[in-house]
């Protein structure tokens, strides 16, 4: 809801400088002619509208709230200026093609699904559109018009927001659900909890023996959720999990396949992080998992616990997750930071209770409020963070026992999890586990 309080925030010198030569830019390439007075002309007038508006947003911008939404676009098709101007250096694109790459990735960065879709098929026809009105226009104008035209018509389509302000510059004690460990460097890797105990000043345990993700199940207890209803074996996997192995069976959906792929290529390779496996075949060989801890205390429990899970024969990071768990009106959270460069995505899960034993953890719509999924960015100075609601992303993850066939005894059950994700109601991906005690090593 937007805020009613009085507008408290107002324009910095390195954001108005930011939007002016922002400005700048765009209007050198939105320029109509190539002589030096044009080029100055537009220079000047893209700096003073992009400042301006800089300015304004920025004064009625209230607290809670990110800039507004004209200013935004204003921005965004500044930005796709230079970008037009660039695929239009050496040949002279057709407008169409211009558009539909402009709005590809107009619709790629809102994330949902209808918006993916929309983005390509929009930006053909206003480029086309254009083409046909303006014989000749420059590709700089086709890219800042599309980008214009498809936010001003997606901002009316798709009224409900994507993205929320939570807070800004606050102390981490005042976002319970959001983790506030970020990568200090460009790259997480799975030695990122080392790196974390160096900077807390903490005793670092790389693979702890005999630790669980939780340190009891009790505390996530509440009113959906009654710990001594789970059964012992899906108890002892949170609260021993290295004494398991994993295999893991991703299961993508299609549409998002060609998305996740420029995902991966683009930035979780280099991340080293949130880099879940596209075919079974990448991960021949299985899941190595373990857990690292920190002692902050000295009291010999863990106080903080990442859970490193990697391609076995590569290496490679699947993912580093820290866990965490918290009480708040008399309810029990699992918060899951994702650790990424200056900030943290975090993934907040309520525990509901199942009637074969297992346990259910959920983000889903009719989950308790606290229940969702976080963008911080935390201050290098002050560690204080700003944090927004990612709205429309969700998951579940169902764990229980299954045995491995007929004859099967009771110790020789194996756990099996099914972790679903969806965007806006859509399912993107489903990952399966087989999960199974470690088999004692021979004595010497």
């Amino acid at each position: 809801m937007p805020s009613t309080a009085p507008p408290t925030r107002g324009p910095d010198a390195a954001g108005v400088t930011t939007a002016a030569l922002t400005g700048a830019v765009a209007g050198l390439a939105l320029a109509p002619g190539r002589t030096t007075v044009r080029r100055a002309v537009a220079a000047t007038v893209g700096a003073a509208v992009l400042a301006t508006s800089e300015v304004v947003a920025r004064r009625r911008q209230h607290p809670g709230e990110i800039p507004a939404l004209p200013h935004r676009i204003l921005m965004t098709a500044a930005l796709a200026a230079p970008l037009g101007a660039l695929a239009g250096w050496r040949r002279s694109p057709r407008p169409a093609v211009v558009g539909a790459v402009a709005g590809a990735v107009s619709g790629a960065l809102g994330l949902r699904p209808q918006k993916v879709v929309l983005g390509p098929v929009f930006g053909a026809g206003f480029g086309g559109l254009l083409g046909t009105v303006r014989p000749g226009v420059r590709p700089s104008v086709v890219a800042a018009g599309t980008v214009a035209a498809y936010r001003v018509t997606s901002a009316a389509v798709f009224r409900d927001p994507q993205v929320s302000l939570l807070a800004e510059h606050v102390d981490a004690a005042d976002l319970p659900f959001v983790v506030p460990h970020v990568a200090r460097t460009k790259y997480v890797g799975t030695d990122y909890v080392r790196a974390l105990a160096d900077e807390l000043g903490g005793e670092y345990v790389r693979g702890a023996p005999d630790v669980g993700i939780v340190a009891s199940l009790d505390e996530l207890a509440g009113p959906d959720f009654d710990p001594s209803a789970v059964d012992p074996r899906v108890r002892e996997f949170y609260e021993h999990t290295t004494r398991f192995t994993l295999d893991i069976a991703p299961r993508w959906r299609p549409w998002v396949v060609p998305g996740y792929l420029l995902y991966r290529t683009v930035l979780a390779h280099r991340l080293g992080q949130a880099d879940v496996p596209m075919r079974q075949r990448e991960i021949r060989r299985g899941v190595e998992s373990r857990i690292d801890t920190i002692d902050l205390d000295g009291d010999g429990e863990p106080d903080v616990r990442g859970w490193i899970r990697a391609v076995a024969d590569t290496g490679a990071p699947i993912y580093v997750g820290i866990y965490t768990t918290y009480r708040r009106e008399g309810r029990g959270y699992v918060s899951v930071g994702f650790p990424v460069p200056s900030g943290s995505f975090t993934a907040t899960l309520a525990p509901v209770a199942r009637g074969d034993g297992g346990l259910r953890l959920t983000s889903r719509p009719g989950a308790p409020s606290d229940a969702g999924h976080y963008l911080a960015a935390v201050d290098g100075d002050s560690d204080r963070l700003t944090a927004a609601s990612v709205a429309g992303f969700a998951e579940q993850l169902d764990v229980t026992v299954a045995p491995v066939g007929p004859a099967s005894t009771a110790g020789e059950a194996e756990i099996h999890a099914e972790h679903a994700f969806w965007l806006f109601g859509f399912p993107i991906l489903v990952l399966e586990y087989r999960i199974r005690r470690k088999r004692a090593r021979p004595a010497a």
